[in-house]
């Protein structure tokens, strides 16, 4: 059996999530190193090479071109040892908070679906954030769980979530959302990203995955990667960030 078009197809989905859907309308091509797959007005074409390296070039119907590459590493950040997860069930999306997360739907949509996010939705709501993060985008947002919110001291959510409270609410929410589509590929130590809030987050990277260091020095991980949208990109983390201001 040849093992070449399948490790494609799967390092496509779970390496880079970027979700093919199962419908009347794709279209599949593959020999021993190349895979080409059209659908819902996508066209991607994967390469992989013997020793593991990958090159994926994507075009939408709009003229959106995507390319990037590739390459295996120690532990592949599979979820060993606490490290980032990149998991799919199939090649349909990302599974988060117990839902799928596709292409097909927007940051906010996506993220109302997750019962992990139900404190970051709510968040959302409450900073008059829906409309912007449903828009045309694409957004980067780190997306912390109610775990993550658990973290900050007692009350401070319940009062984040008041009217009153509502401009900080909006710095904090806005420092999560990066302009652009970042993959996890994308994402290299040291890197500054300039956040929607004007402050900055440091990406730091090592065998155990992706961290961000907020402009407080508060640390937070990656936990799962590449959730894609349809304006967008979602990373789960396990903390919430602080702007200094």
């Amino acid at each position: 059996m040849k093992t070449k078009p399948f490790l494609a197809t799967f390092v496509l989905a779970v390496a880079l999530a970027t979700p093919v859907f199962a419908q009347d309308g794709m279209k599949t091509k593959s020999d021993d190193e190349k895979t080409k797959t059209k659908a819902d007005g996508m066209t991607t074409k994967t390469k992989m090479a013997d020793d593991g390296k990958m090159k994926v070039k994507g075009k939408s119907r709009a003229g959106d071109k995507m390319k990037t590459k590739t390459q295996p590493r120690k532990g592949d950040m599979m979820g060993n040892g606490g490290s980032m997860s990149t998991t799919t069930s199939g090649s349909e999306g990302v599974m988060v908070g117990g839902a799928m997360m596709t292409a097909n739907k927007d940051i906010v949509d996506n993220a109302a679906g997750s019962a992990d996010h139900t404190t970051l939705v709510a968040a959302v709501k409450a900073a008059g954030l829906v409309e912007t993060l449903k828009g045309t985008g694409p957004f980067t947002v780190f997306a912390p769980t109610n775990g993550a919110f658990d973290k900050l001291p007692a009350g401070t959510v319940a009062s984040l979530l008041t009217p009153e409270m509502k401009p900080t609410l909006t710095k904090i929410l806005t420092y999560h959302v990066v302009p652009g589509r970042l993959m996890a590929a994308d994402l290299k130590n040291g890197q500054m990203l300039t956040t929607v809030e004007g402050e900055t987050l440091t990406v730091m990277v090592d065998g155990s995955g992706v961290m961000l260091k907020d402009a407080k020095g508060g640390m937070s991980k990656v936990t799962i990667a590449n959730a894609v949208s349809s304006n967008g990109v979602t990373h789960v983390i396990d903390t919430v960030l602080m702007p200094a201001k």
